[in-house]
């Protein structure tokens, strides 16, 4: 029984196998191919040596989904809502958070305004129906908008999160006017108050699954195609998995499903070396991304905005907090008009690539200047599948970057690297400081082609004591996938003081969650419910997340409840007010279909760490290399040792140690280093 976990990314595609009966990983890496994505997933599977017919599961995390909003390439869509709320979407909200942005500008509708219908229904927040559907209204909207030749549909009637019979019986009819047409409708995809965002969230939906829904039935018949016959899952952005037909019907919440799998992983890999708490750090070939772990479990965000917070499009489904930034390898360095240097957001991406790929890529950058910075062996890129052209990349640097700003090239070269480290450790700060979190208090674990080149940099910014260096860093995201668990989240607004809730409807409402959640879960007899409270102090805006138990619940716990909600309070914002009453806005259940844990490898080999030679780098300083001694991490041995300056090479990564680090291989082949001056 082997399972196997493909990764797409910007520059490339990773897989990660793990035979069951051997304990054996298998792991492939090939450039990814934008114009048609299958091609580089059959590329990985060919190229492991795994056996198709033996593949049990494939698990599969895309960016499909959120690449088709940002590049606004999804379906026409329609928009049909309660009359007297058209504009709701167009709206948004009166917040402005950029004052002074002369240029700014809100986020850009999906749907244009004369594709949105009015018809008439209404319901009030409490459920009950002040204005009976009526049919004939929904059916004309249903011509007008086949008339203008809409690929999708999305329904969103005011108050149906309390009560969805009125989208029902218009989805019924949508469905039998636009039998073609994608259909979303709200209380399927989001049962949570606040109209703007749950309308956003169900456009989105239907913007992009046409296109969704077509990658995974084309991803399906190419696994076919060659043999695969075992089950395929998509990776969600809250890090579980869920079937090919629940990311067809709900493409939205696999808006971040590539970056989640380093991160659960990450996770994992902090409780077996006994750190749960850790900073996961992942630099692929397009951008850079952090993540705080705490108690060996990753943070939930309740959404987040695609497009940044200013003008982007709301999607509020429950996804792993990442923080992103562009500074990826592939991230390209360039000259302003004021003439500063920059890096990023802009990637070459894996066509043309960086100069270094010869791929016909002309702009330098950060893969460029570490090669250029010697820290990269243009021999032995990827295990030597890959061969890298130091001259180009040189010339390139001095062309557009050192001439203009009167730089050697390795001085430039060195500016190059410097502003993305001062970027990445700008994202580990948002994850961890501006939640209240002291990152000194976490380790740092590096995963993606990219992050362990400059981990330890981003550790002595911000005074992180230790960093781990994880097995398989180039493929931690794919690695993750292999381990997450099967997962449902599910929220209803329950709008109640917390002094004089009823318990006992409270548990009735949870009781109707986890029955949804039964038919949601591949395997629901075994599954694990985990509860949480959306609570705010009475005229507050937003809320905190609580974790509460079902023994809570079902014995009215208000004292432990709300001891549990003020210390959370506390802890991220340093103070609370116990004085003051606090109430009740949102149920949050998460149903978890639990994998059973992989055996973890161990070395069985000991001894001291020996060098395969010596390399001239430059590590800070742009006027003098440093020699360097290479070791091959593949021959390290547990408990090895190895005192920087160093470079540990395997397949995928170079890992670079600065004077006065201290690594040691741990018992499982982890690299767990201690950061000069931090420890």
């Amino acid at each position: 029984m082997i399972v196997v976990a493909i990764d797409i990314g910007g520059t490339f595609t990773d897989l990660m196998a793990f035979d069951e009966a051997t304990g054996r990983f298998s792991q492939a890496k090939s450039l990814t191919t934008p114009a048609r994505l299958v091609q580089g997933i059959v590329d990985c599977l060919r190229k492991s040596g795994v056996d198709c017919a033996a593949i049990t599961e494939l698990i599969h995390g895309s960016t499909t989904a959120i690449n088709t909003l940002i590049e606004r390439k999804g379906a026409k869509t329609g928009l049909i809502v309660t009359r007297g709320t058209r504009d709701v979407y167009f709206i948004g909200r009166g917040n402005r958070p950029e004052s002074y942005n002369l240029f700014f500008h809100r986020h850009r509708p999906l749907v244009p305004r004369h594709l949105t219908r009015e018809i008439d229904e209404r319901m009030l927040s409490s459920g009950e129906v002040l204005q009976p559907l009526q049919r004939a209204s929904v059916e004309e909207a249903c011509r007008k908008l086949a008339d203008e030749g809409v690929e999708a549909v999305a329904v969103c009637f005011l108050h149906s999160y309390a009560n969805p019979e009125h989208e029902r019986a218009a989805g019924e009819i949508v469905r039998r006017i636009l039998p073609h047409a994608y259909l979303s409708l709200s209380h399927e995809i989001l049962r949570e108050y606040r109209e703007f965002e749950r309308t956003s969230t169900t456009v989105v939906n239907a913007y992009i699954g046409p296109t969704v829904g077509g990658y995974v039935r084309s991803l399906k018949a190419s696994l076919a195609e060659i043999g695969v016959g075992g089950e395929l899952t998509i990776m969600q952005s809250n890090g579980g998995v869920m079937t090919p037909e629940a990311a067809t019907g709900r493409p939205v919440a696999m808006m971040e499903s590539g970056p989640v799998g380093g991160i659960i992983a990450s996770a994992r890999v902090g409780r077996a070396l006994k750190c749960p708490d850790v900073i996961s750090f992942d630099m692929g070939g397009t951008t850079a991304k952090a993540s705080l772990i705490r108690r060996g479990e990753p943070t939930m965000a309740p959404g987040y905005y695609v497009g940044g917070y200013a003008s982007g499009h709301p999607v509020m489904v429950p996804v792993i907090d990442v923080v992103e930034v562009g500074a990826g390898g592939g991230s390209i360095a360039w000259i302003d008009e004021v003439g500063a240097l920059k890096v990023g957001p802009h990637s070459a991406g894996a066509e043309p690539g960086p100069i270094c790929y010869r791929g016909g890529g002309s702009d330098p950058t950060i893969t460029d200047a570490n090669l250029v910075l010697g820290r990269l062996d243009p021999d032995d890129f990827l295990g030597g599948e890959m061969l890298l052209e130091a001259t180009a990349a040189a010339a390139g640097i001095k062309h557009k970057i050192g001439d203009p700003l009167k730089m050697s090239v390795t001085a430039a070269a060195q500016a190059i690297v410097d502003i993305a480290v001062s970027k990445m450790s700008l994202a580990v700060r948002e994850v961890s400081v501006a939640k209240g979190y002291d990152p000194r208090d976490f380790a740092l674990v590096a995963s993606g082609g990219a992050g362990p080149l400059h981990v330890l940099a981003i550790a002595r910014e911000l005074h992180i004591p230790k960093v781990i260096v994880p097995l398989f860093p180039a493929h931690f995201s794919a690695l993750g996938m292999l381990s997450a668990d099967e997962r449902h989240d599910f929220i209803r607004t329950f709008y109640a003081d917390l002094g004089a809730v009823d318990f006992g409807e409270l548990e009735r409402t949870l009781a109707e969650m986890v029955a949804e959640s039964a038919a949601a879960l591949r395997n629901a007899k075994d599954a694990e419910h985990r509860i949480h409270l959306d609570l705010r102090y009475v005229g507050q805006e937003f809320t905190l997340s609580v974790p509460v138990t079902a023994r809570q619940v079902k014995s009215g716990d208000r004292k432990g409840i709300r001891s549990a909600f003020d210390r959370l309070y506390d802890q991220r914002y340093a103070h609370h007010s116990p004085g003051e009453p606090v109430e009740i806005v949102n149920i949050r259940l998460a149903a978890v279909g639990k994998r059973a844990p992989m055996k973890r490898p161990r070395l069985s080999a000991k001894g001291r760490a020996k060098s395969s030679g010596v390399a001239r780098a430059y590590l800070g300083d742009a006027a003098r290399p440093v020699s360097c001694p290479v070791y091959r991490r593949g021959e390290l041995g547990a408990g090895a040792r190895i005192a920087g300056p160093a470079l540990v090479r395997e397949h995928g990564t170079t890992t670079v140690l600065f004077k006065g680090d201290r690594c040691a291989v741990a018992r499982t082949g982890e690299l767990v280093i201690s950061v000069r001056g931090e420890a």
